[in-house]
């Protein structure tokens, strides 16, 4: 699919039209926390190992993996989410501010707790995970105040992200506003989905689900072979009368569904696949950046089907770089 030299050409030129372009992320947002060590005994209290730790690290998860992303790919960056009144969210805010990511839009919740993921891996085997968070709506008076907000962050940007990761941020209010103020200033909407919201996001550019996602989203069963594949994608297109449906497929690469019934099915370009972790963050945030620039959908999923390529080969949540794109894009 990328054979010809002047079709690399033209996606090497939307790349490089990446670096100062404005996106807002509007998500569930997350600190993502790593303590890593060694383990060479069995603990005498309880069959569990005892690890010496060697190692602390924190990162944004959730929708600020997305930020993250998009920060790596040269974009001007802006999330708008909900953190409690805490160390947590301190940490959080201080890490997306190193990451020159604005968070000018994230609104501190007192009756909230931000949301943590702490991952303990010794060796390279995560032991356990355990998280702290909030899960609800949330309360009128935040909700409020974040539509209130959304007029002016959304005139600002080229390209919007929605990523729901069902903790309560994304309502239904916040949604449908968010999506029509997109529309009225024809701003692209794409859309990381949460399963169980699936047909709340009616009307986006591009909704980006993996194929368990997608059959689960229109509770389907899922089936083998192209043709049911193609039937899915068309019935996601006409539930949620978007313009575009883009299911990953992991080895698989990638299938484009566009508003006509046009179908477009996307070779993997990884070489190398050590760690999908968050390769679905590097699609979406390479695919909205891609259309912010100017990208027609096809060429913007290209442009993210070679990003994902790049950090699948990668160990960890990994980002790609506009210099590594484009390497790959020659």
């Amino acid at each position: 699919m990328l054979s010809t030299g002047p079709e690399r050409f033209k996606l090497r030129r939307l790349v490089s039209l990446f670096k100062g372009k404005a996106v807002l992320v509007i998500g569930d947002i997350m600190l993502d926390q790593y303590i890593r060590g060694s383990s060479s005994r069995i603990s005498p209290e309880a069959p569990v190992p005892v690890v010496k730790v060697t190692q602390e690290s924190y990162v944004p998860g959730g929708a600020g993996n997305v930020a993250n992303n998009l920060a790596a790919l040269g974009a001007k960056v802006s999330v708008m989410g909900v953190i409690g009144s805490d160390e947590t969210g301190r940490k959080l805010a201080s890490e997306l501010l190193a990451k020159n990511i604005g968070i000018e839009h994230l609104l501190t919740d007192p009756e909230r707790v931000t949301s943590l993921k702490c991952r303990v891996i010794a060796e390279r085997q995560q032991v356990v995970r355990f998280d702290r968070e909030t899960q609800g709506p949330l309360l009128d008076g935040s909700e409020n105040r974040l539509i209130e907000r959304l007029p002016d962050a959304v005139k600002k940007a080229d390209g919007i992200i929605l990523s729901d990761y069902g903790k309560g941020m994304i309502s239904p209010r916040l949604l449908k506003t968010a999506i029509a103020l997109a529309r009225r200033w024809d701003i692209p909407i794409t859309v990381d989905p949460k399963v169980e919201h699936f047909r709340r996001y009616q009307g986006v550019t591009c909704i980006t689900p993996n194929l368990q996602e997608a059959w689960a989203g229109m509770r389907k069963i899922p089936q083998a072979g192209l043709p049911a594949l193609e039937s899915l994608g068309r019935d996601i297109l006409k539930a949620l009368r978007s313009d575009s449906v883009l299911i990953t497929r992991g080895p698989d690469g990638m299938s484009l569904f566009k508003d006509g019934g046009q179908v477009v099915h996307i070779p993997t370009q990884a070489q190398e696949v050590f760690d999908v972790t968050g390769a679905g963050d590097t699609v979406i945030a390479a695919l909205t950046l891609a259309l912010a620039s100017g990208a027609d959908i096809k060429r913007a999923a290209m442009i993210s089907n070679q990003a994902a390529g790049i950090v699948v080969g990668k160990l960890g949540t990994a980002t790609a770089s506009v210099d590594e794109l484009l390497e790959a894009l020659r």
